[in-house]
């Protein structure tokens, strides 16, 4: 196997990764028609859980826990950014 090789396989899971994204997203764009506020979307409670919870599953599945919740961190930001900001645009 060749560094060629490892950065196609990469690639491949980085397709698969912005497949389960917009799967996400989905789901967010969901769950915001039943959030009246700002603070709903926030949802520090929610956020504190979420990232317990993925914290775990890393452990289970040997990848870094560090490595993840670092990165659900940035993913859950850019939703709750998102999902103000069509809040504002609609004007909710």
């Amino acid at each position: 196997m060749s560094l060629d090789d490892v950065r196609a396989a990469i690639d491949r899971i980085d397709d698969q990764i912005v497949a389960l994204l917009a799967q996400r997203q989905a789901q967010v764009e969901t769950a915001a028609t039943f959030k009246a506020d700002d603070a709903a979307v926030r949802a520090p409670d929610r956020r504190a859980a979420l990232l317990a919870r993925v914290r775990d599953r890393a452990v289970e599945e040997g990848v870094h826990p560090d490595v993840v919740a670092a990165t659900y961190t940035a993913m859950v930001d850019a939703f709750i950014a998102l999902e103000l900001g069509e809040r504002r645009t609609r004007g909710s």
